[in-house]
């Protein structure tokens, strides 16, 4: 896949550092996940495919100031959504030490100043208001709607990267959306 082909087809507008980043970071990934089981995409192709599913919801989101991303794991969507959008604050809440390492890693390396990693479970966090609370891959709807509670407030957005299913994990009484592309459904709450 060219990742950079397909932004820029897509018009979507990133920092002129973003893809020596991005060579860097799946260099670095798939280096590592020799090792230590990262994530399950073991080629470039299969990362980049990764990469451009947490990129995509630039298309829809509004200019924001904070994220929490709950189960960051090798990156996605948080890390790479930070490597796009500088201005934003990310933080980055992983409870695996080798990939809460590895994202300090990569935080040092790309030299992202926008970037906090926490290696606990976010029950365990201080509990603070984000803009909006991200996760792919966790758990269901209800479920991350109950481990973002601590961290939203009215306006806060919710982003799922969901699959199929999330048809099944919603209900007339949130405020939702869901943006399909390929085979990515983004849950977008607004709270």
């Amino acid at each position: 896949m060219n990742i950079k082909q397909e932004l820029l087809n897509d018009n979507v507008i990133l920092p002129e550092q973003f893809f020596d980043d991005v060579d860097i970071y799946v260099d670095t990934l798939l280096s590592w996940n020799k090792i230590h089981n990262m994530t399950g995409a073991t080629t470039p192709n299969e990362v980049k495919e990764f990469i451009y599913d947490a990129l995509y919801p630039i298309h829809f989101l509004p200019k924001l100031k904070t994220v929490l991303d709950i189960g960051t794991g090798a990156g996605f969507p948080g890390l790479i959504l930070a490597m796009a959008l500088k201005d934003t604050h990310f933080t980055l809440v992983e409870p695996l030490r080798k990939r809460a390492s590895f994202l300090q890693f990569m935080k040092a390396t790309l030299k992202l100043k926008n970037v906090n990693v926490i290696n606990k479970k976010v029950e365990f966090i201080t509990p603070q208001i984000f803009d909006m609370v991200t996760s792919r891959a966790v758990t269901d709807t209800d479920m991350l709607m109950e481990l973002s509670a601590p961290h939203i407030e009215k306006g806060t957005l919710l982003l799922f990267f969901k699959g199929e299913n999330v048809y099944n994990e919603v209900d007339e009484s949130m405020d939702y959306k869901i943006i399909k592309h390929k085979k990515r459904h983004y849950l977008l709450i607004e709270n």
